[in-house]
């Protein structure tokens, strides 16, 4: 890995330990952090849709399932499509975890970019912001740049 991404790893890697510390304060784990992610990002999403997204089996889907519903965090309604399935949707107590966890990354970030100043500031945002650009749509499009660099490597 080049040096940058290297930097921007060990970052991310950093703050994902501060947000983990957060939400384990307030009861929620890693993976079920994960599960809420895609619940609240897909309303009314099946959790086989999930198992596919999050690469999971259907146990431990359920299992989370379960745990978010007890919790307060996630509730189940009826497919009218599908009387067999049920359709997950976050609740406003999922909703308040995203901002929590939001908000302190963002005072991390807020504190590792007291190193520049403003100028920099610019600078490095808006070179980040074309990476990040770059890196999401490589995602939505499936990582085929990616794919033919590890094919053409293998």
């Amino acid at each position: 890995m080049s040096e940058p991404g290297f930097f921007i790893s060990k970052i991310a890697r950093e703050a994902n330990k501060l947000a983990a510390r957060t939400l384990k304060e307030e009861g929620i784990g890693t993976s079920e952090f994960d599960f809420l992610h895609v619940v609240r990002k897909y309303k009314g999403i099946r959790q086989s849709d999930i198992c596919k997204i999050l690469g999971i089996d259907k146990a431990a889907s359920t299992r989370i399932a379960q745990r978010l519903e007890k919790k307060g965090y996630i509730r189940k309604e009826k497919s009218e499509k599908d009387l067999r399935a049920s359709l997950l949707f976050a609740t406003p107590k999922a909703e308040e975890l995203k901002l929590s966890k939001r908000g302190v990354e963002n005072l991390y970030y807020e504190y590792l970019f007291s190193a520049f100043n403003e100028g920099e500031k610019e600078i490095f945002s808006s070179l980040l912001s074309r990476i990040y650009l770059l890196s999401k749509n490589e995602s939505k499009a499936g990582f085929p740049h990616i794919a033919e660099e590890i094919k053409n490597n293998e």
